[in-house]
């Protein structure tokens, strides 16, 4: 038998511990994929041979009130989504609220072969598709073999 007695719970000390660092580091996203489920909007990062597609999932939101610019490298898609105006007589209180509203801004980092003169942007049905062109250089090409 074992003189060893854990006078706490060590599961407890194990997931307040998992939780302490998960707040530490929550600001500082790795990468797109480590972002935090509640950021918006969200976001779809693909490739195709001649560009980078961006697809941004912003449904209700007022196509003038988006913003889209490159600088340095970095896509920065921002604006903000207003609450639905209510009649003056309407006196409902929300208890719970899923759906974001208030400004909003997501940057994602472009791939050295994108081309920022090379950038269309459309808002379709609630979702914002930002397409940047590739470099020539980095396109890929057949090469004839003598």
């Amino acid at each position: 038998m074992s003189d060893l007695f854990f006078t706490t719970d060590l599961l407890g000390e194990f997931d307040r511990l998992q939780r302490q660092i998960a707040s530490a580091v929550a600001g500082f996203p790795a990468s797109l994929r480590a972002t935090r489920s509640e950021t918006f909007p969200p976001v779809n990062v693909g490739s195709t041979d001649d560009s980078v597609e961006i697809v941004a999932f912003a449904p209700g939101l007022d196509p003038a009130s988006i913003d889209v610019s490159i600088d340095k490298g970095l896509l920065t898609i921002s604006g903000e989504r207003r609450p639905p105006a209510t009649g003056s007589g309407d006196e409902t209180r929300v208890y719970a609220r899923e759906r974001f509203m208030g400004a909003f801004r997501r940057v994602i980092e472009l791939p050295p072969h994108a081309d920022p003169d090379k950038v269309s942007a459309r808002y379709v049905n609630g979702c914002l598709t930002v397409s940047v062109g590739r470099s020539e250089a980095s396109k890929p090409r057949a090469i004839a073999v003598q």
